[in-house]
């Protein structure tokens, strides 16, 4: 069965962000990369090679406040409204389109389903109702 998490976007300060839910909600980041660390955003300007591309940090047993930075550079812009996405993370590929295109019906998509540089199969869309969603599943490593 899917999972939900709460996704959050910032405008450059996603670390100082997430030490103080750390501080709050204690444990470890089960993931913390910056855009520098990925082979694959070569062409993130200097300026932002140390933002967060992604961080993870478990709050409870169900759920994974996770994060990223917006990069001005690549066209984003955080407004009231599109600086908190639900990301599911989905348990098999089936699941994974089933949901991508059950919610995403009548909404906008904003990347198609794709197998990614991360090694998952992703898509990202807002619903008709103007929620924005993440739909994810990790692809079984050989």
């Amino acid at each position: 069965m899917a999972t939900i998490s709460p996704y959050l976007n910032f405008m450059g300060n996603t670390e100082e962000a997430f030490n103080f839910y750390k501080s709050v909600f204690g444990g470890e980041f089960l993931t913390l990369s910056r855009f520098k660390d990925q082979a694959e955003t070569a062409n993130v300007p200097e300026n932002e090679k140390n933002m967060i591309m992604h961080v993870a940090l478990p709050i409870s047993n169900d759920v994974i406040l996770m994060g990223t930075d917006t990069l001005e550079s690549m066209g984003q812009q955080l407004n009231k409204g599109n600086n908190v996405s639900l990301a599911i993370n989905a348990t098999s590929l089936e699941e994974t389109e089933k949901l991508f295109n059950g919610l995403s019906a009548g909404g906008h998509i904003i990347m198609p389903l794709e197998k990614t540089f991360w090694g998952a199969y992703f898509g990202m869309f807002t619903d008709k109702f103007g929620i924005q969603w993440m739909v994810n599943y990790d692809l079984p490593r050989s």
